[in-house]
């Protein structure tokens, strides 16, 4: 699992999104993004953080520092914005924390990063099924002239219809990926050449290794997965799944640089 690390001081909120995510100090000296289990979308969109982010990590893609951050329930008795503190009430337990970069700033297309990095995380981006990350809502910061990907909640979106539907791979594996909007479509120009090598990286033992790093408060039961193996089993399937076949959610050059 995550290394697991205590909060000892909730900083400030940070009022971007609807999941109010916020900075807290923790007993490790760092400090960290906080991203609520108590927030509106769930703990679904921690397990996709985590699962993403390592992912990325793994495939050479700068990703912040991952903390699995237990949250105490007198923090929030100090919080006097009312808000913050029935998040913070909410979210008593296990959250997640994501390395804060002190000075960075939001990408803004100024610098972008090298076409084989752009290449790689536009690959993981239609992997991971993960549509947030446009103009609108880059979800990429500039820190000491690198960039670097947060904010992966929206990906995996198939884990949403687990309650009614089930775990279904054969339907993820065919979801095609719309790379039209996607932030670093100009910049991405190598997605059909690193395919091979970023496919064969993604092994089955890699995606077991990513999964087990999910702590299992955050795995919800589902009809047919009742039971935090059988949910890991079905994150492990359903990547597999799509990277099997035709692939029809590569992006391909004409459409990642056109």
């Amino acid at each position: 699992m995550l290394e697991s690390v205590q909060a000892i001081r909730y900083v400030t909120p940070l009022r971007e999104g609807g999941s109010l995510p916020g900075i807290v100090e923790a007993d490790d000296l760092g400090t960290y993004v906080l991203k609520f289990r108590g927030a509106g979308q769930g703990p679904k969109v921690l397990v996709a953080e985590v699962i993403v982010g390592e992912l990325g990590r793994a495939l050479g893609i700068p990703v912040p520092e991952l903390r699995a951050v237990q949250l105490d329930a007198q923090i929030a008795r100090y919080e006097a914005d009312e808000e913050v503190q029935d998040l913070l009430t909410a979210s008593v337990g296990l959250n997640l924390g994501v390395d804060f970069l002190p000075a960075s700033f939001g990408y803004d297309g100024s610098a972008p990063p090298p076409p084989e990095l752009a290449s790689r995380i536009l690959w993981l981006d239609a992997y991971t099924a993960n549509v947030d990350r446009t103009w609108s809502n880059p979800n990429l910061l500039t820190w000491h002239g690198n960039t670097w990907c947060i904010d992966h909640g929206a990906a995996l979106y198939f884990h949403h219809s687990w309650p009614s539907k089930g775990s279904r791979p054969e339907v993820f594996a065919a979801q095609p990926f719309d790379a039209s909007t996607h932030v670093l479509r100009d910049v991405a120009t190598e997605v059909e050449a690193l395919d091979s090598t970023l496919s064969q990286q993604v092994s089955e033992a890699l995606l077991h290794e990513v999964v087990a790093q999910v702590p299992e408060d955050w795995l919800e039961p589902a009809p047919g997965l009742d039971d935090p193996g059988a949910v890991r089993s079905a994150y492990v399937d359903n990547l597999l799944a799509r990277l099997a076949g035709g692939r029809p959610w590569l992006p391909r050059f004409e459409e990642a640089a056109s």
